[in-house]
């Protein structure tokens, strides 16, 4: 039997410098490592299942929560009744993933959200949302899919139930999420709107633009200039609510200083580097830390288990 040290599941080839980082950081460690991608994907699934193979860690950076016969998907959740540490963990990852499941205990939690009404993904005429709901939503609301990701089947600009439907044909879905649009403020002629990646208790921020996808460092004199700091205890609330070891949120700064969590747990996050696509890519210097810390959680989670 064929045992690696840690094994990932990937299937983007744009991804390249943050799958050569992980690589390097593996060897750089003696860990060994192999990359689970679509050409040798069917054949590791079979050769796991037959027992011929096996691994100590599994990073998912790919599995498709929604589709329970993707091979990824079964990929993972067989890993996972093997013994295998997965990161994260199917039933953790999946709970944290829904945004109609977590969005309940957000407000518990006492998380500043926005005005969320959830909604069950069938027909339009099949439900009534009262017209006091509607009202709060305010015009133009955004529609989302409680296990969308990428952009499909997002409405930022709906206006009635009747948007729903589009929605609804992008991404077939067992719950929607309408919800207030929230307009960040400008600090110096930017959106004041963030993403923060979580990685075993590290964090990185970033500007994100929410109308262009660019990203840039935020750094440490920014927090301190724009009195910033609350992004990182409210990414570290919901890491220990979620007991998610990697994860990206969405954070916009609105008006009378309300930080406003809009994008809940993104899994598996997409980590296209900059120097290969400077319109949409994360900094390289992120993508580079976050590969770094990964295995650095990967060898942690193969020594606590010796």
């Amino acid at each position: 039997m064929r045992i690696y040290d840690v094994v990932m599941t990937h299937e983007l080839d744009a991804d390249d410098f943050f799958i050569h980082r992980v690589q390097q950081h593996c060897a750089e460690r003696g860990l060994n490592f192999f990359l689970i991608e679509p050409l040798w994907a069917e054949a590791f699934f079979e050769n796991l299942s037959r027992g011929k193979v096996g691994a100590r860690v599994l990073i998912n950076m790919h599995s498709e929560h929604h589709q329970p016969e993707d091979l990824y998907h079964r990929l993972v959740n067989l890993a996972f009744e093997r013994k295998i540490q997965v990161i994260d963990p199917p039933d953790v990852a999946r709970a944290a993933f829904d945004k109609a499941r977590l969005h309940p205990r957000l407000v518990a939690a006492g998380f500043d959200l926005p005005f969320t009404l959830i909604v069950p993904g069938r027909p339009v005429d099949g439900f009534d949302v009262a017209e006091t709901g509607m009202a709060k939503l305010g015009n133009p609301f955004v529609i989302k899919p409680g296990m969308g990701y990428g952009k499909r089947g997002v409405i930022l600009n709906a206006t009635s139930l009747q948007d729903l439907a589009r929605s609804q044909r992008d991404w077939p879905d067992a719950h929607f999420l309408l919800q207030e649009r929230i307009v960040p403020r400008t600090l110096e002629g930017r959106p004041a709107y963030f993403r923060i990646f979580y990685v075993f208790g590290s964090l990185w921020f970033a500007w994100w633009d929410c109308f262009t996808d660019r990203y840039s460092t935020l750094t440490a004199q920014e927090m301190e200039d724009f009195g910033l700091q609350p992004l990182r205890e409210i990414v570290t609330r919901l890491a220990d609510l979620t007991q998610m070891s990697f994860f990206s949120t969405e954070i916009a700064l609105a008006d009378e200083a309300r930080f406003v969590l809009i994008d809940y747990v993104n899994d598996q996050c997409h980590m296209l580097a900059q120097s290969a696509n400077p319109a949409i890519g994360v900094p390289n210097d992120i993508v580079a830390g976050i590969a770094r810390r990964l295995v650095e959680g990967a060898q942690q989670l193969i020594r606590q288990a010796d």
